[in-house]
């Protein structure tokens, strides 16, 4: 299972330290550490992480619940937020950005970690895969939801290229039909020709990311999506 990638926005340096120790000893990825909105935003958009832990009062800089609402318009991010606050108009302002939750300061490692461990919990349950019209099951605990062009892993999504993302559809629409080299460099790649090591780097790549037994290649010509029936 992928680590959960964290983002810690916090402008008090020491504190921040703190939490990247702390949760690196907890096994999440630590994405980044910033202090202002500008780099939150920024930081997002290279890194993409699964929670941004957010302190709501940054000096010279929007706050917190700012961020939360700029990131939440850009990407499926889920917040947690840090803050010495607990005021009612604070906490109805954090309230409408659906936080997983909210830690008072000052807090221990061990108010962090169980804190973490709940909202994690809860991303997850509001992540999970409820089958319908628009999910197709490939088997291995992958997922395709063909609505949002996202491929998951149980109820984690798996970030694709947009090239990785077209051989997946092409594949799944052939249904387990071989597809040739040639096929899938000419709805990839229309406008311009390609190294055969290009095309084949790029099967490689999907294969890493997903069960490996899901992609077949057929030496010589082609490739196919072995979709596992129940």
């Amino acid at each position: 299972m992928p680590r959960i990638k964290i983002l810690i926005v916090e402008d008090e340096s020491i504190v921040a330290l703190d939490i990247r120790s702390a949760l690196r000893k907890l096994n999440y990825e630590v994405t980044d550490m910033v202090t202002s909105y500008e780099q939150a935003i920024q930081s997002v958009k290279n890194n993409c992480p699964d929670i941004a832990l957010l302190d709501i009062n940054l000096q010279n800089s929007k706050d917190g619940i700012a961020i939360a609402k700029k990131l939440q318009k850009m990407m499926d991010i889920s917040v947690v937020y840090l803050t010495a606050f607990s005021d009612d108009d604070t906490l109805q302002r954090a309230v409408k950005t659906n936080p997983l939750g909210y830690i008072l300061k000052p807090f221990t490692r061990a108010e962090l970690k169980s804190s973490l461990i709940l909202a994690i919990h809860k991303m997850n349950i509001s992540k999970e895969i409820i089958p319908d019209k628009n999910t197709i099951d490939l088997g291995f605990n992958y997922y395709y939801n063909t609505k949002q062009e996202q491929l998951y892993l149980t109820n984690l999504p798996v970030r694709l290229s947009i090239k990785e993302n077209n051989l997946l559809q092409l594949l799944i629409h052939a249904r387990g039909s071989i597809l040739s080299f040639q096929d899938i460099e000419h709805q990839l790649w229309p406008a311009e020709s390609i190294s055969q090591s290009t095309l084949r780097t790029l099967i490689y790549r999907m294969r890493t990311k997903l069960e490996h037994r899901l992609i077949e290649t057929i030496p010589s010509l082609g490739c196919k999506i072995n979709i596992q029936k129940k």
